[in-house]
Parts: C-alpha cells; structure tokens; sequence
C-alpha cells in the first residue's frame, strides 16, 4: 500500500501543530488526511456512519475533553484495527506506560514519537504499517480452529512431537542447549503450533498427557544427541496446574530414569506468569525434582506479578527474561534497564540468565555486551526437527 493510498486521522488541540503534522504528512506524499482538535471530535468521525475508512490514527495525549488515553480506550474496543501512533512532549516513562496501556486495550500501536514531530520519526513507523505481516487466522485464535476431541485423538495417535530452538552461550558462541516446543503434525494440515491446542488442554485438565508425551519424547532426543556427540541439555515446558499432583515429580524422575539420562540435562521450566494455586504440593514437588538434580527454570520472567517470590520460593538454576523486554530493548530504556538488573540478579544468585526473542544482531550485541549468559531466538535459529536440530548441532561445531 501506497501512502496516497492510506487515510489518515490527526488528532491534535493545537491548530498550529496540526496543521505542521498535516503538512508533514502532505511532503511524504499522503493525499488523504482528516484533522480533529478533539477526542470528542476524533471518536465522531470514526463513528459516523458511512465516513471514509481510516487506516492510521496520530494522537496526541494531552487534550482536553478527552485526553489521550481515554480516546485511545475507545479505539481498542471499537476500532482495533485501525494503526494508531501516539503523539507526545510528556516523560519519556509515561509514554512508555501509556504504551503498555494502548496494548491491554487491544489497540494496534505502530508506535510513540516525541514531540515536535518529524518526518524522520513517521517514515519507519509507516514502513512498518505497509509491510505489517497479518497472524493467520490459525495462529491467532488460540485453537478455535480445532477441538478437544481432535486434540485428544493427535494426542492418542502419536501426532505430537518436539521441535528444538538451540541456546547459545554469547560469550563462546557454543552450543549449550535447546528448547523443546510442542508441535503437532497434522495428517492434513502439516505442523500446528501451540497456539492451537494448549489453552484447550489446560482448560480441560489435560495437558499432563502432553506433558509426559513432550517430556519422553525430549528425554529420548537428548540420549540421541548425546550419542552423536553432543552433550547438552534439553528444556521441557511444565505446566504450573500440573503440579497440584504430589506424585508428579515421581512420574518425571521414572520416565527419565528408564530412559536413563542424567537428570542434569534435564531442565523444567515453569511459567512465571501462573498462578501457583496449590503452593505446598507445588514446592514440594519442585524440591524433590531439584533435588535429584534436575534444571529448574523460570520461564517468562519478568511479565508477573511475583517474580521476586517466586525466586525466593523455589530454588531455580536459570532465569529466562521473557522475549517483550528483549524486543523492546531498542526502543524502550526502561526494558534495558531491567534486562540489565536481571542479569546481574541472576549473577548474584548463581542462576545462568537466558534471553529469549533474540532476533537480530543488535539484540545479540546488546546482551552479550550485559554479560548476558545464553541466547535464544530467531537471530540463531527457529524451532526445527529433531533431525533437522541434529544437523544444526553438526554444523556449529
């Protein structure tokens, strides 16, 4: 798309710097632009009916009326779709925060720019609103494309299968581990991401059947890398509602003894973002896993409400800073900061710290020059077979 094509909405109470965004907007080659001075005004136009089809919205914040804020609550619940780029001469941490806001309200946020604004500013934001890759809707609708009893029956028939993402030391550059991710091959519609079956399995208490499918199937690809020479460890994804089940730490430490593998390669990791509803069962069965010497890795960190508890609580060997910090490090010096303290907190602690969502260069300098432990991510690979894995690890050596 074009920009003489996309229609735009400039919401600014000052008549002067509207019409200077205007006249921006008009220099990149824009053609189609509507002014409101007001929230009020602005929520009209996206409201009438029959008006013109707006494609990206520049608001500014504070307006009276109805501030920014308020006006951007309005367009998450009824214009979601519509681009939005917030427009502001405020702190640079409120703007962060009204970021986060506009996400929780569904808006699509192509960004924040400070003001007085700039055609610098606006081109990558708009380069980004035209190469924008839509989700399918597949992968977007959390598994509405299937239902439990098709999930269930892959499940019986055997269709469930790790992918593994490595885990590279940024110091060396050596090949120290990898993720398992579930995935199901599809008889017909070929390999189906998570997306598609873990909230059903969770919500219908059966996501212990993929567990222990996901945890043998891993158990056995780490004997078979160990055997072609590759020593390194394997990350299984537990779910916190699992371990309401005091014996499950039991059934763990057998399926892995009678594949006998070291529990050392063996790493669990516990989403940081569950609540941890039945804790004594909870920390009982993490106690019995650490202590038969299991990894023990807490997943997502930073995006809950009880990351220090939770460390406190349980005694973790790998901290794994979640990927929306590690995307944001470019753009946001808040997420730098704490992706900073992070690591020195797993440091102190005497925990590895894993990086999740490292997707370019930048990423991998940034981290590595933090003392960052290990990477993950797309800028090293994306989740593959286990034969595909195999000649990945053949060829990093």
């Amino acid at each position: 798309m074009n920009i003489n094509e996309i229609t735009f909405l400039v919401v600014e109470d000052d008549d002067f710097q509207r019409e200077v965004i205007a006249d921006i907007l008009v220099s990149l080659g824009a053609s189609n632009i509507i002014e409101a001075s007001t929230g009020t005004e602005a929520l009209k136009i996206l409201n009438e009916e029959g008006s013109r089809s707006i494609d990206i919205i520049l608001c500014d914040l504070n307006m009276p009326e109805m501030d920014g804020m308020e006006f951007l609550r309005h367009v998450g619940k009824l214009h979601s779709s519509i681009a939005t780029i917030i427009m502001s001469a405020l702190d640079l941490a409120l703007i962060e925060s009204v970021k986060k806001m506009a996400g929780a309200y569904g808006n699509y946020l192509l960004g924040a720019i400070e003001k007085p604004v700039t055609s610098v500013q606006l081109e990558p934001l708009f380069a980004k609103y035209k190469t924008r890759e839509k989700k399918s809707v597949f992968d977007s609708t959390s598994g509405s494309k299937y239902n439990l009893d098709e999930i269930l029956e892959g499940l019986a028939n055997g269709e469930f299968t790790p992918f593994f993402q490595p885990k590279i030391e940024f110091a060396t550059g050596r090949l120290i581990g990898a993720e398992a991710l579930a995935r199901w091959i599809h008889p017909q519609h070929g390999v189906i991401s998570p997306y598609a079956f873990i909230d059903l399995l969770e919500k219908s208490e059966n996501i212990d059947t993929l567990t222990f499918i996901m945890l043998e199937l891993s158990t056995k690809a780490c004997k078979f890398l160990h055997a072609h020479g590759h020593k390194i460890s394997i990350s299984v994804n537990l779910s916190l509602s699992s371990l309401a089940d005091i014996k499950l730490a039991d059934k763990i430490i057998q399926i892995v003894k009678n594949l006998e593998v070291d529990p050392k390669f063996i790493i669990l990791e516990i989403t940081e973002t569950a609540a941890m509803t039945e804790m004594a069962p909870a920390l009982e069965n993490l106690a019995r896993l650490r202590m038969k010497g299991f990894g023990l890795s807490i997943d997502d960190y930073g995006t809950g409400y009880s990351s220090m508890q939770q460390i406190t609580r349980i005694a973790f060997t790998e901290l794994k800073i979640d990927q929306s910090f590690v995307r944001e490090m470019n753009s946001n010096g808040i997420s730098k900061v704490l992706i900073n303290s992070s690591i020195e907190m797993a440091g102190k602690l005497q925990m590895k710290c894993t990086a999740e969502g490292v997707e370019t260069k930048y990423d991998w300098d940034q981290l590595r020059n933090m003392n960052c432990d290990l990477g993950q991510g797309y800028f090293i690979a994306k989740p593959m077979s286990l034969d595909d894995f195999l000649i990945f690890c053949n060829n990093i050596k």
